[in-house]
């Protein structure tokens, strides 16, 4: 039977590993409120209030209190993975890659590609077990709302797992939501602020590994993880790794041979030709 309340389904799925943490965030998307910042009322940076005030009240104390000016909502990663692995059927699909792929010299699934292969080479620990997971991370942004007049943006940050069968890693049930920044604008180049909590728990698990159960090997191991690659747009590119897609050196493979033309009336830039190294 399903529950009828929030709190009822609170209680049944966040001891299932499904739990979300709120995070107080700067509303100029300088910080977020954990770690040095937990306790803080005021940006250190900007100095702009962590809650929402209004325009004329300049009371301390109102400052202190009501609703947070700016959310992040993360979903922790680490308990999901668990959870999977304590699943007997969803634990042996993620050693599929090893087990179960035709190996046939084609491109049919991502473990055939040469990325795959090399990371194998370079880092043999890791590739030697099979249930290390390696990750898609993908994103973007929206408008909620549906209305061309609000500028309102809501940026959802997926993660894949490329181990499973190619028919199963981009099915809604195996696609992991990892967190939800919304605010009145858009990002741009400090969603780098918003990843953070999702980096520690991947860098965690590429650097120590955590202790999990594999319900279809019966035993404990240390799970490690990678990001194997992104899926975003060009824009959302150029937020990720930091590198400006505008102007006359767009393209973040010929840099600065990008071929270009400035549009003399127009004043924009068109980019001409191919780009001088095959993907």
């Amino acid at each position: 039977m399903l529950p009828t309340r929030h709190y009822e389904a609170k209680k049944i799925l966040c001891p299932m590993g499904m739990e979300y943490q709120k995070i107080h965030a700067c509303p100029n998307d300088c910080i977020l409120y954990k770690k040095e910042f937990e306790t803080l009322t005021k940006c250190p940076r900007c100095g702009v209030s962590r809650f929402k005030v209004k325009d004329d009240d300049v009371d301390e104390d109102n400052m202190k209190k009501g609703p947070p000016a700016k959310v992040l909502w993360y979903l922790p990663i680490i308990p999901r993975f668990k959870r999977l692995f304590d699943n007997v059927n969803d634990a042996k699909k993620f050693v599929w890659h090893a087990n179960g792929r035709k190996s046939d010299g084609l491109l049919r699934h991502v473990a055939d590609s040469p990325q795959w292969k090399k990371i194998d080479t370079l880092y043999p620990q890791f590739g030697s077990d099979p249930r290390n997971l390696r990750l898609g991370l993908a994103t973007y942004g929206m408008n909620p709302y549906g209305n061309l007049s609000s500028k309102h943006s809501l940026w959802r940050v997926l993660l894949i797992i490329y181990n499973l069968p190619y028919w199963l890693s981009m099915k809604r049930k195996y696609m992991m939501l990892s967190m939800m920044i919304s605010g009145p604008k858009q990002l741009g180049n400090d969603i780098d602020v918003y990843l953070t909590p999702l980096i520690e728990d991947l860098r965690l698990l590429w650097d120590e590994g955590v202790e999990v159960f594999d319900a279809h090997g019966n035993e404990n191991f240390n799970l490690r993880a990678l990001l194997f690659c992104t899926i975003n747009d060009f824009p959302a590119y150029g937020n990720l790794s930091g590198y400006s897609v505008k102007g006359h050196y767009a393209c973040p493979i010929c840099e600065e041979n990008t071929s270009y033309h400035q549009l003399k009336h127009g004043r924009k830039t068109c980019n001409i030709g191919m780009c001088s190294l095959k993907m």
